[in-house]
Formats: structure tokens, C-alpha cells, sequence
């Protein structure tokens, strides 16, 4: 038997890199998917690519820092499949530079998707789930929520507060059964990174699929279980001591 069959995840950001992934493996393992993005057109060659393989998928163009699309999202999904097993908040953007020069635009422009976004879906899955006193959240978070680079103030601080917000959501779904974990990326090789010229970018890289492996893990132990933080990089990675 498949590890997912018969869940039912909604996962943001699922247009491309890790989110794309992510989606990709959990219909392999018999998920049906809710799936969110900005860009409508990529999303919908993900999802009617999923559906040629056989999956079950319901695609909803969303900015999840937008409240009344967060809502549209979930109402799709609810009418679609009727319940929500696990939520995979993706959904992310980056902006920096050094800290006097970042705008709040810029600002808005990171902590809007990856934080507000983070606590937008979160909330609506969380109130799904509690009367299923069962679900799985889990953040994908980023190893500068542990050790920033220089010049990502924006970035650093969304994912520091994705951390926190996980741990508050995971004791607010324990009288529930709902558990929210936090998976930490290092260097994954998304479609942004290759061949961007960009110094960073030819530091030792993982797959997208390995990335993705690793929240099938998470969200897959069983539901007593919570695997709360992970922290995964490539072995060759500047990160112990970057900081």
C-alpha cells in the first residue's frame, strides 16, 4: 500500500522547486493534492501533469498572503475532497540587501508569503483539522532561520519566525492530534539556482527530490510521532560557522 492513500495535502508554492517536488512525491505515494501557486500558468501544467499520471488534483491560484485567497484555496480543496490531512506551507520569496537599502516593499515582499502566508494557511488548516483531531503541518523553513547570510535581513527574519510559529502551532494542536514540524533546507538546486551566475549558487547543491524524501518522512511517522525540526544540506555546504 501506498504511505498516503487515502490523505489529502494541500501544498503552496507548488508551481516549481521544492513545492513541485514535494507534490510530485506525494502522488506518487497516493496523495490527493490541493494545489496553490501565484502563477496560474505553471501551476496548471504541474497539476495537469500529476493528473496524467493518475493523481487526484484540485489547483487553486493563490497569493497566500492574501486572506480572501487563502480562503478560496481551502473551500476548493473542502469541496473537492472534504478534508485536510496535511498541509505543506511551501509558499516563499526572497529580497535583501544590506539592511539600509532594503525597502519595505522588499520587506513586505518576504514576510508577506513567507510568514504571513505561513500563518494565513495554517490557521484555516488547523481549524479543519481539530474536529478530525488529526493533521500534519509542516513548514518548510530555511538553515538561515538557524545561521543568516549577510545582506538577508528580509529572509532571515521570515524563517526565524516560521521556527517560532511552528513550535506555538505545535503546542496549541496537541489536545488535537495535530502535529506542525519545521524542515530547514540548505542548498537545493530549484530551477532559480541553475545558471544564475550568482556566487552562491555554485556552492554544493542537493535535489529537489532528496528535499523531498525528507518531508515524505516527516509527514509519514506515525500520528503519535511528530518530527519537529529537521535540518538537511548538502555535506559540503558552508554552514556550520558561516554565520
Amino acid at each position: 500500500m501506498k504511505q498516503l492513500t487515502g490523505k489529502v495535502a494541500v501544498i503552496t508554492g507548488a508551481n516549481q522547486g521544492i513545492g513541485k517536488g514535494i507534490a510530485t512525491l506525494f502522488a506518487a505515494e497516493g496523495c490527493r493534492l490541493g494545489l496553490a501557486a501565484r502563477n496560474a500558468t505553471k501551476l496548471d501544467a504541474v497539476a495537469t501533469g500529476l493528473r496524467t499520471s493518475g493523481a487526484d488534483v484540485v489547483a487553486v491560484p493563490t497569493d497566500v498572503s492574501r486572506e480572501t485567497d487563502v480562503e478560496a484555496l481551502f473551500d476548493a480543496v473542502m469541496e473537492q475532497f472534504g478534508r485536510v490531512d496535511i498541509l505543506i506551507n511551501n509558499a516563499g520569496a526572497f529580497d535583501g540587501g544590506e539592511l539600509d537599502q532594503v525597502t519595505l516593499e522588499g520587506w513586505n515582499n518576504v514576510i508577506g508569503p513567507c510568514l504571513t502566508g505561513t500563518f494565513l494557511c495554517s490557521r484555516r488548516a488547523f481549524a479543519i483539522m481539530k474536529p478530525q483531531r488529526a493533521g500534519r503541518i509542516l513548514n518548510i523553513g530555511s538553515i538561515s532561520a538557524q545561521r543568516p547570510r549577510q545582506g538577508g535581513a528580509p529572509y532571515a527574519a521570515a524563517k526565524f519566525g516560521t521556527w517560532g510559529l511552528t513550535q506555538a502551532i505545535a503546542l496549541d494542536g496537541r489536545p488535537y492530534g495535530i502535529s506542525c514540524s519545521c524542515l530547514h533546507p540548505g542548498n537545493v538546486r530549484i530551477e532559480r539556482r541553475v545558471n544564475s551566475g550568482k556566487p552562491s549558487d555554485d556552492e554544493p547543491m542537493m535535489s529537489v527530490e532528496t528535499i523531498s524524501l525528507v518531508a515524505l518522512q516527516m509527514v509519514t511517522l506515525p500520528a503519535d510521532v511528530n518530527f519537529l525540526e529537521a535540518i538537511v544540506l548538502p555535506i559540503g555546504q558552508d554552514y556550520l560557522g558561516r554565520g
